[in-house]
């Protein structure tokens, strides 16, 4: 008799997950789908055993790549694929590294989340390959996986400020400097990140800054 796959699929949002498990029951005949909308409530559906989970990043009661890592001390052998909006060639690396087998983008499509799935079934792991040419991107130019790591303190502060709400003004009394410079320190920021606005920074520093 075929082993029937075990998948939870935690995401607040009901229609995401509704979405994939209408997709997963459609390619595997012998599937058992369980749901969870926050942090607790995956926890106490992991109490039986899963072989799958899809995990968004942005989860009620979770804290970024320390959900991983929670979730990998009593289960070590379930497959995390981290399930997200972001962008995979900016935030995937993140997940690999903190311990997920893979990181796909949620507006894949039907076509390349299945194959996804079945790779990572296969072989225990899934890099799609705009994550592959990111590793590539990240040897040859000596890249380092956080790209917080390229700012400097002062930068980081500020950046910091920009994502609370800060102005130019506010910035430059709160760090006694001046607004000309606030302004070449946001310049700066946005060049070494490859950003080009607040909402793309506050991505960043949810995801990379601890």
């Amino acid at each position: 008799m075929k082993k029937k796959l075990k998948v939870l699929l935690v995401d607040d949002h009901s229609v995401v997950r509704h979405g994939v498990s209408v997709l997963l029951k459609k390619t595997f005949e012998e599937i058992a789908i369980t749901h969870a909308e926050n942090f607790d409530e995956l926890t106490s559906k992991l109490i039986e055993k899963q072989d799958l989970i899809f995990l968004d990043i942005n989860l009620p009661g979770g804290n970024s790549t320390k959900m991983i890592k929670q979730i990998r001390l009593s289960n070590p052998d379930l497959l995390i694929m981290m399930f997200s909006a972001y962008d995979e060639s900016r935030y995937a690396l993140r997940y690999i590294h903190a311990g997920a087998n893979g990181f796909l983008n949620k507006y894949s499509s039907d076509e390349v989340i299945i194959n996804a799935v079945q790779l990572l079934l296969e072989n225990g792991n899934y890099i799609s390959d705009a994550v592959k040419e990111k590793i590539i991107e990240n040897a040859l130019y000596n890249n380092p996986i956080n790209p917080l790591e390229k700012l400097s303190d002062r930068e980081i502060e500020v950046a910091e400020l920009l994502v609370n709400g800060d102005g130019n003004i506010e910035i430059s009394n709160k760090l006694n400097i001046q607004m000309t410079t606030v302004s070449t320190f946001k310049s700066r920021i946005f060049e070494k990140l490859g950003i080009n606005n607040i909402v793309k920074l506050i991505e960043i520093l949810k995801v990379y800054r601890n």
